[in-house]
């Protein structure tokens, strides 16, 4: 089909450059000779004004002759007697000139050496032309015919050269309109050799394409695709074999996929991102990388007695009701869950997802409440979380052994946002954060903040922290 296209745009093109190129030729033919006549018709008319010096009288021909003809660009006389000076013209700036700077020196040598005969020369112009004064005639570089005559009086003498530029204007739009008639026959021509072409072709190769896109669509991730081709002789037993081949991968790729997605029930995607990022099936123990994150702790404020007085069964369903509403508020503020420890939660948040860490703080506190306001129409009891937020650089990696690894974060960041959370006991305070949250806030200004205590000592750590309660927004 490829070779069948390029042989039709190949004799198209040929046939529409011979048309243009032969039409270029017979337009330009004919304006040489109509610019070789008029030339010689005005040297004539004007010969006798130009033997009695009447130059005002030409000077105003000249003037309406090329008003009246928008393809006349100028009209210059030069007196032989003169030394060739140019006694007439059209624009009139050119008068007094010897050497008009409208054409090239040679142009005009050449021109200025006619005798009793004429010279046609195809040039271009060296500036703009405004005739009438102000008003653009030729754009410098317009490509333009000159025509020179020589006039002569009654005894056949030289006494002058009468030069007229003629602008290729219309030539170039009778060519152009010669080749569009050619592009558009050429291409009608095109069009039916590749119907013709294309149609031919799928006669002959249209069960194997089918076939081809068959296994592209597969190939996509389209597992439910199957190539609707039912012939009797080899392409048709090649389609059977590929639907069977469809059918298999179909069963094995929905196996992976439900795989897939326990794994990551387990290991959240931003975690695979840094230890799985050449697939999971390439995660090794010791993948770390180092990243400057926000940490929340969240831990349920008398758990342990709160579960001795409920069944095994009845905490299992409080445990997990109160972690997916907080999961669900985590995920949408941004963040997500690196492990939960018994009823705590840990969540993460990316740099620049710092505010989204009090947002989701503050969500928490509120799916909290609507979970109490259930469970004390039901008569049950309410809970009362805790939530320290921290933000410093901890190290994302895997640990374990080749047989056991697990996902993790290390670092005193980690530490200190959960001492973080245990100090909301001690200052009854629902939300605690501590002062590298606050200053890397894009808008700090967008949360109510209360310090609570600027210098801290949180267990296990050294230096004094402050640390702020977030009161909402």
């Amino acid at each position: 089909m490829t070779a069948t296209t390029l042989l039709i745009v190949a004799i198209v093109s040929a046939v529409v450059w011979s048309w243009a190129r032969n039409e270029s030729d017979v337009y330009r033919k004919q304006k040489w000779e109509e610019a070789e006549t008029l030339a010689i018709a005005l040297s004539h008319a004007w010969t006798n004004e130009l033997i009695d010096q009447n130059w005002s009288q030409i000077r105003l021909g000249l003037n309406q002759l090329v008003e009246s003809n928008p393809e006349f660009i100028y009209i210059l006389i030069s007196d032989t007697r003169l030394s060739n000076q140019i006694i007439a013209s059209v624009p009139n700036d050119f008068q007094e000139q010897y050497f008009p700077d409208i054409v090239s020196v040679a142009t005009t040598k050449m021109a200025l050496q006619v005798y009793d005969s004429t010279h046609i020369a195809e040039t271009f112009l060296l500036r703009d032309v405004d005739f009438p004064m102000g008003k653009l005639r030729a754009n410098r570089g317009e490509r333009i015919i000159e025509a020179a005559a020589d006039m002569r009086n009654s005894s056949g003498e030289k006494i002058g050269t009468l030069r007229i530029g003629i602008s290729l204007r219309q030539v170039n739009i009778a060519v152009n309109n010669a080749i569009n008639k050619a592009l558009l026959v050429g291409a009608i021509g095109l069009t039916f050799g590749l119907i013709g072409a294309y149609i031919l072709a799928q006669q002959l190769s249209h069960p194997v394409q089918r076939l081809q896109i068959s296994a592209a669509k597969i190939a996509a991730g389209d597992w439910h695709h199957r190539a609707d081709i039912h012939l009797s002789d080899e392409i048709g037993a090649l389609a059977k074999a590929f639907n069977e081949m469809s059918t298999v991968l179909q069963a094995s790729f929905n196996r992976l996929q439900k795989t897939l997605e326990s794994f990551e029930r387990f290991v959240p995607e931003k975690f695979l991102a840094v230890i799985a990022s050449d697939g999971i099936e390439n995660i090794q123990v010791g993948v770390a990388a180092t990243r400057l994150i926000t940490i929340l702790f969240a831990d349920i404020r008398g758990y342990t007695s709160m579960a001795e007085q409920m069944t095994p069964l009845e905490t299992f369903y409080l445990l997990n009701d109160y972690l997916a509403r907080m999961g669900q508020v985590i995920n949408d503020a941004g963040g997500f869950i690196d492990k939960y420890i018994g009823d705590a939660i840990m969540a993460l948040f990316d740099d620049e997802m710092t505010g989204g860490a009090l947002y989701a703080a503050l969500a928490m506190q509120e799916a909290l409440n609507m979970l109490n306001e259930e469970r004390s129409k039901k008569g049950q009891p309410t809970l009362n979380v805790g939530i320290g937020i921290h933000r410093g650089e901890v190290v994302m990696g895997t640990v374990g052994f080749t047989s056991r690894i697990e996902s993790t974060v290390i670092g005193d960041a980690v530490n200190v946002a959960a001492r973080v959370e245990r100090l909301t006991r001690k200052y009854d305070c629902p939300i605690l954060v501590t002062e590298s949250v606050v200053v890397a806030l894009d808008y700090p200004e967008a949360f109510k903040l209360r310090l609570v205590d600027e210098s801290v000592k949180v267990k296990g750590k050294n230096e004094l922290v402050a640390i702020y309660q977030l009161i909402g927004v």
